[in-house]
């Protein structure tokens, strides 16, 4: 019997959910996408969350990425949205407005789950790090498989500026960069990377990975560089994964 659970990951700009088999990590359903309220405040997203719940007409298991350091159900930071998630009880208030099992986590670690379980990672053991390329840059940490939760490091600082700010798939489109002068900058951070982590394994994600061949030629590290395979989807399957292990 096959075991399905709701993936949501939840964006600044935009929230999508759908149906997981958790078993082939294939979502059953087809995604569906309602934009992040504005101001994104906890309760205004919760009922968009709760919203996604109603629309599959979902009452089991739920995973939940957001863009925030997580502990214990508490979102510690806010990237892209409302700033008054710093402190709140997430998990908790997310469980209430659905009245659904949840688990909540940071969004680049549960794509980072899915590519490690059916994507890019599939198999890799010691340490392999995984990047999304978007507003920001955010990071998944991987040691013989198991999680590094709450990794930043798009706010590595390497030449007086952070990562992110400098690297990131937001500074390319606005600074009308080429591939060859974003891959320039992404291979300095790279090589920032390696230098302080010596990993086993890249795998950089992001919507900006389907076109990794006009950038990769101009990275270059002693580390193995590797697309992401599962783009968009990561974080909807990654967020069902993680959900497996509710209590």
């Amino acid at each position: 019997m096959k075991m399905e659970i709701l993936g949501i990951d939840i964006g600044g700009s935009g929230i999508k959910g759908a149906p997981v088999d958790v078993d082939k990590g294939e979502m059953v359903a087809e995604r569906h996408r309602i934009d992040t309220p504005q101001p994104s405040t906890p309760d205004a997203v919760g009922n968009v969350v709760a919203e996604l719940a109603r629309y599959f007409d979902w009452t089991g298991l739920i995973g939940c990425t957001f863009p925030a350091i997580i502990k214990n159900g508490v979102t510690l930071s806010a990237a892209n949205v409302d700033q008054s998630w710093i402190g709140t009880q997430a998990e908790k208030l997310l469980r209430k407005k659905t009245g659904c099992p949840l688990i909540l986590l940071n969004d680049a670690d549960a794509a980072g789950m899915a590519e490690m379980e059916f994507g890019a990672g599939k198999g890799h053991k010691g340490v392999v790090i995984i990047l999304t390329l978007g507003t920001g840059i955010g990071s998944a940490v991987f040691v013989n498989g198991a999680l590094l939760a709450n990794s930043e490091l798009g706010h590595l600082e390497f030449d007086g500026r952070e990562a992110e700010k400098w690297t990131s798939d937001k500074v390319r489109k606005d600074k009308d960069l080429s591939w060859k002068k974003w891959g320039e900058r992404i291979n300095a951070y790279l090589n920032h990377v390696e230098f302080l982590l010596s990993p086993d394994l890249f795998i950089l994600g992001g919507g900006v990975s389907k076109n990794f061949d006009k950038f990769s030629p101009y990275l270059h590290t002693q580390t193995k560089i590797v697309p992401a395979q599962l783009l968009n989807d990561a974080g909807i399957i990654g967020a069902a994964l993680a959900a497996r292990n509710i209590k």
